[in-house]
C-alpha cells in the first residue's frame, strides 16, 4: 500500500495592521460632529422637550392682563385705585408677591378680589364687562363672585381678601 500524503500550501497574504477604533464622531453625519446615534437621541430630546412645552398649562395660551388694570402692586402697597375699577365690572393686577388677581366692584364702594388663575388649567382669565373669561378653553366666571358659569373649569376661583384705604384697594 503506497501512503501518498497530499500537502497543500496555501498562500496566506501578511496581516494588515489593526486601525485604531475611531473615536471621533465626526465620521457619520458628513463630518458634523455627530454620529448617528448620537443625532437620534439629541433630537428625540429636542422633539421631548418641545412636547412638555408644547403641553404645559399656559403654554402658547396669552396670558391677557385685560381691563383697565393690570397694575403691579408693591408688598404692602395699593393694588390699584378703586376709581379704576369700574362699577358692574372689574380690573386685572398683581399682588405684592406677583400673583395674579382681578378686582371687581359690583357696587360702588364694594370691591372683592379672587385669583385670576383658571381653575381648569391654570390661565390667567381676564376681566370682560361683569365676566371673567379664560383665553384658554373658554371657561366663564362671574366677576363679582368668582363662581365659575361655563366651560371646563371644575371650581370658582378663590377669594382674595382686598379692602379700601383712602381711595386704594389694598390687600387686607
Amino acid at each position: 500500500m503506497t501512503n501518498r500524503t497530499a500537502s497543500t500550501v496555501s498562500t496566506l497574504s501578511p496581516v494588515s495592521p489593526v486601525s485604531p477604533v475611531q473615536t471621533s464622531t465626526a465620521s457619520a453625519v458628513g463630518g458634523a460632529g455627530l454620529g448617528r446615534r448620537h443625532f437620534l437621541v439629541a433630537g428625540a430630546g429636542v422633539a421631548g422637550a418641545c412636547v412638555l412645552v408644547a403641553c404645559s398649562p399656559g403654554a402658547g395660551s396669552p396670558e391677557p392682563t385685560g381691563g383697565t388694570g393690570g397694575s403691579q402692586a408693591t408688598p404692602g402697597g395699593p393694588l390699584v385705585a378703586l376709581a379704576d375699577v369700574p362699577v358692574g365690572g372689574a380690573v386685572s393686577a398683581k399682588t405684592g408677591a406677583g400673583d395674579d388677581i382681578v378686582i371687581a366692584q359690583p357696587q360702588e364702594g364694594t370691591v372683592v378680589a379672587f385669583s385670576a388663575i383658571c381653575t381648569h388649567q391654570g390661565c390667567v382669565v381676564a376681566p370682560d364687562g361683569a365676566e371673567l373669561v379664560c383665553p384658554c378653553h373658554g371657561s366663564v366666571y362671574e366677576a363679582a363672585t368668582g363662581a365659575n358659569v361655563s366651560g371646563p373649569a371644575p371650581l370658582p376661583l378663590p377669594a382674595f381678601a382686598v379692602e379700601v384705604k383712602d381711595g386704594q384697594v389694598v390687600e387686607a
